[in-house]
């Protein structure tokens, strides 16, 4: 589902379409029926498809960066955020970014409805920050409790302090994936640390169900 209705636009549309249970709107266009999924026999040799757990432990020795994607609170709510581990580079022309998010999460429809979000890149000494980003439920309350941010440039998303780098987005499209929903941004603004000492800033890394940096291979 694509948009280029703007901010409160793709927020609508993203509640809407991709929000189970939300609260109807009787001005909205009602959704295309999603086409019935293929229906077929299961062969009695058939093996079932990998359990979650074991999909879990093999996907877990791929590394991958952290980031924490923040939203600035829409009518009158708080700031959202989220730890998230599934942010990716989508396209440079024109310039997009990816990131998925599970389809029960209770922090997606605030950014949803925000209509942006900032990809904040954590760096080596930002675990904790991880970890509070990462609560749920009552823990979850107020994230930014005691957390350092100033608006971001171009969507006001909070953008937290000391982060190696930083990128501004716009929500472009939404896509379903399993337990999973697909959002892709379209990026307004961007930055890095270049400063005195930023070659030293090691990435943050999550392998294995634990917090690692990198170190480069000596020529």
């Amino acid at each position: 589902m694509v948009s280029m209705m703007g901010h409160a636009g793709m927020a609508a549309l993203a509640v809407r379409y991709l929000r189970p249970g939300g609260p109807p709107d009787p001005g909205a266009r009602p959704p295309d029926p999603m086409p019935r999924p293929e229906l077929r026999a299961v062969r009695a040799d058939e093996k079932p498809p990998p359990a979650p757990g074991e999909l879990r432990r093999v996907l877990g020795r791929f590394a991958s960066g952290v980031t924490v994607i923040t939203a600035p609170g829409a009518g009158g709510e708080p700031p959202a955020g989220f730890a998230c581990q599934s942010f990716a580079s989508l396209s440079l022309d024109p310039p997009l970014v990816v990131f998925m998010v599970g389809r029960t999460s209770t922090t997606w429809p605030r950014i949803a409805r925000a209509g942006v979000f900032c990809v904040n890149i954590l760096g080596a000494g930002q675990g904790a920050l991880c970890r509070a980003f990462a609560v749920s439920g009552a823990q979850a309350a107020d994230k930014f409790a005691g957390v350092r941010h100033s608006p971001s440039p171009a969507t006001g998303s909070p953008l937290l302090a000391e982060v190696p780098a930083w990128v501004d987005c716009e929500i472009h499209a939404v896509h379903t994936g399993g337990d999973h929903l697909i959002v892709v941004g379209r990026v307004e603004a961007l930055g890095a640390e270049d400063g005195e000492g930023a070659e030293q800033k090691r990435p943050l890394v999550f392998h294995r169900s634990a917090f690692g940096t990198f170190t480069p291979f000596k020529a």
